[in-house]
């Protein structure tokens, strides 16, 4: 088990392998289809994203409502091949990872090692256990989209694997 510290870095990356356990620490962002829908409006339209891209980690998930005491609720991944349209030109503008569940195409694939960035994968039905690792939860974006907003997340021991690395690697061609 790999414990990291976000944001990641280049070389964090290059030492990440397809199959490699990790748990995650540190601000995630999360982002399914529409959120992704308008982002691509804003980057058509020439104006600045409601976050950093580069090195960050979007997250393909929705948070649900928080019960009192609490950062977020249930927070499992959405299905990630929704994204694959999305995310090579993410990964060339300089997005670090995503986060999300299942396999995506050879378009992200080749992204990923163009980019030197990689793919972690979620366990699907284990929501809570992903909202249980979130600490601090804020909307930072389209907050009318409720929960396919854009929101920062701040996470501690977020369990994952790392379903494609960055030299081409993938646990579902293994």
């Amino acid at each position: 088990m790999k414990h990291l510290q976000l944001p990641l870095s280049k070389e964090d990356i290059k030492r990440l392998h397809a199959g490699d356990a990790v748990m995650l620490s540190g601000t995630i962002y999360t982002a399914r289809d529409c959120a992704h829908k308008r982002l691509f409006s804003l980057l058509d339209a020439g104006m600045p994203l409601p976050f950093e891209l580069k090195g960050a980690i979007i997250y393909y998930a929705g948070p649900c409502p928080a019960k009192p005491g609490r950062a977020s609720g249930s927070c499992g991944p959405t299905t990630s091949a929704r994204m694959d349209s999305f995310a090579p030109r993410l990964f060339d503008l300089g997005l670090g990872a995503a986060v999300g569940k299942g396999e995506m195409c050879e378009e992200v694939r080749q992204a990923l090692q163009r980019n030197a960035a990689c793919y972690f994968a979620a366990v699907g039905g284990a929501g809570a256990v992903y909202g249980n690792a979130i600490k601090k939860s804020e909307c930072v974006a389209f907050e009318d989209l409720l929960s396919e907003a854009v929101y920062r997340l701040e996470v501690e021991n977020f369990p994952a694997v790392v379903a494609m690395d960055c030299y081409g690697e993938s646990v579902y061609q293994k």
